[in-house]
């Protein structure tokens, strides 16, 4: 027994099984993240008209996607608040069971808007997931263990990255799409019970007001702002009244929010910390990152699955070199930013991740499969060297006693990005798609026409249905969706290189001598 137990606020009983708490906890987190990163692979899936999938259009798919960011974003400030202020082990159970029914439910989806109901149900639940875990993690480790539990922690949504596309894969080439989903109910109910048995409650003696106006504004200005987005690139037309007016309220209701917000004297988002240039910054970077990362996510599934053929287990193993490199490199950019500090190093990583997206551009049918597990590596590389130098200069920009907020503050600025990233760049392929294979659907029935436009899977579905006289149209869709692909990855590059050039205007340089240790600390705390 070291000579800190006697006199700390650890029960003996919890401190002795605290390694194994931190394993129940990571069971969880990792079926929250597993979820999203399994998604990936089944898009294909899930677009191919029934029996084997729901035949949903891209902007459907993408409501899949984005119905459970949205909800996850709006809701993550206030599902802290309730687990301090209720119990953190009820918020855990409560959540992660919610999770579990919407998985459950999800796997049954007869129709795309049932699906898109039940992931936001699922969002649900995993709000309440993702901040209790940490919390607790605080409560049942002393201090001086604190950051080595904190990285094993993280290291889990490392391993999510990882395994999920394989497995996602695998059930997929063996069940039918539903099994994606359906994964998550056994490990759930595993979880449930190890959390009854093992992790204890806490709460905060203070904890802070929460703040429904503010959750409720947010969620709904972000709802009305990406479905304008996709409305857009579903019709091909911004201009359209309707796209307009959804995109314009849902820019009004975001500026009633952070109205409302720097008036409250309870917000659960605090604008007065954007005042802070190098914040905003960091917080831009991390945002425009997630923003070009999942859109290119987005389009690449369609690219290795419907233009090349491979099968959903060979498209997860294709995006390994990026879940590794993030793992071999996130925990060791520090050094570089120690040698090169943090402008350097975000602004270089970005840049990295330009080239990368741009890289799409350059792909077609017939392109070295190898050239894209590089790019993949490559993107991974400077992913891993944007989010570590945010993340310490994220935490430094504040007081210590505000790094709970930053901390979430960052996570919901990456589902927000991720979210207007799927929602824009899914957009721009929609809309360069249609116009790209318009002219080639003059000899269907004018009744198909318009459906066979909404993606290169409802292309290739009306094809197949058509027989032999369906094969004249695979060619031109491989063509049209390639020539959407390059339109977007160029407007994903753009995105980077605008994050690029904020981050080298306003992020801190090198650190100064002395500062390390700081740092070090900082960027433990920022790994939630």
């Amino acid at each position: 027994m070291t000579t800190s137990v006697p006199v700390s606020r650890i029960p003996e009983a919890v401190h002795r099984r605290r390694w194994a708490i931190l394993g129940v906890l990571m069971l969880s987190l990792l079926i929250v993240v597993l979820d999203n990163s399994i998604l990936n692979v089944a898009i294909k899936t899930i677009s191919t008209p029934a029996p084997t999938g729901l035949g949903a259009t891209q902007s459907q798919i993408e409501w899949a996607i984005n119905a459970y960011t949205l909800v996850f974003a709006g809701l993550l400030f206030t599902a802290g608040l309730i687990g301090d202020r209720f119990g953190r082990k009820k918020v855990l159970l409560g959540g992660i069971a919610v999770f579990g029914v919407g998985s459950a439910l999800a796997a049954e989806s007869g129709s795309p808007g049932q699906l898109i109901a039940y992931r936001a149900l699922m969002a649900l639940g995993a709000a309440f997931v993702m901040p209790a875990t940490l919390a607790v993690l605080m409560n049942v480790f002393e201090r001086e263990e604190q950051p080595k539990a904190i990285g094993m922690w993280a290291g889990g949504v490392g391993l999510a990255i990882a395994i999920g596309p394989i497995t996602g894969g695998a059930l997929l080439d063996h069940f039918w799409w539903g099994s994606v989903f359906l994964i998550n109910v056994p490990i759930v109910i595993l979880a449930l019970g190890l959390m009854i048995w093992l992790v204890p409650d806490s709460r905060d003696p203070s904890p802070g007001r929460l703040d429904p106006i503010g959750v409720v504004l947010s969620v709904v200005g972000l709802v009305l702002l990406v479905y304008g987005i996709i409305k857009g690139g579903q019709l091909a037309d911004f201009t359209d009244p309707t796209v307009l007016a959804t995109i314009g309220a849902g820019v009004v209701v975001l500026i009633a929010f952070v109205v409302f917000e720097k008036r409250s004297d309870h917000p659960s988002l605090d604008v007065s910390y954007f005042k802070n240039k190098v914040f905003s910054a960091a917080m831009a970077a991390i945002a425009l990152v997630f923003f070009a990362l999942m859109g290119v996510t987005f389009f690449s599934v369609f690219y290795t699955q419907s233009v090349r053929g491979y099968s959903p287990l060979k498209s997860g193993l294709l995006m390994l070199p990026l879940a590794a490199a993030q793992m071999i490199f996130a925990p060791r950019a520090r050094l570089v930013v120690q040698r090169f500090g943090n402008k350097a190093t975000t602004t270089v990583g970005l840049v990295v991740m330009a080239g990368t997206l741009a890289a799409f551009a350059t792909f077609d049918a017939d392109t070295p499969i190898w050239l894209l597990e590089v790019v993949f590596f490559l993107m991974g590389t400077g992913m891993a060297h944007i989010m570590t130098p945010t993340s310490v200069v994220i935490m430094q920009a504040l007081p210590r006693e505000k790094a709970g907020s930053a901390s979430a503050l960052s996570n919901t600025f990456r589902q927000v990005g991720g979210a207007l990233g799927i929602a824009v760049l899914g957009s721009v392929l929609a809309t360069a798609y249609r116009n790209g294979i318009e002219d080639k659907l003059g000899l269907l029935p004018a009744a198909l026409r318009d459906k066979a436009g909404d993606s290169i899977e409802a292309t290739l579905g009306i094809a197949q249905k058509l027989g032999p006289q369906g094969k004249l149209l695979v060619g031109p869709a491989d063509d049209a969706f390639l020539h959407a692909m390059h339109v977007t990855a160029w407007w994903g590059a753009a995105v980077a290189l605008v994050g690029a050039v904020v981050t080298a205007l306003y992020l801190p340089g090198r650190p100064r001598a002395g500062e390390q240790e700081n740092e070090e600390k900082e960027l433990v705390a920022a790994m939630d």
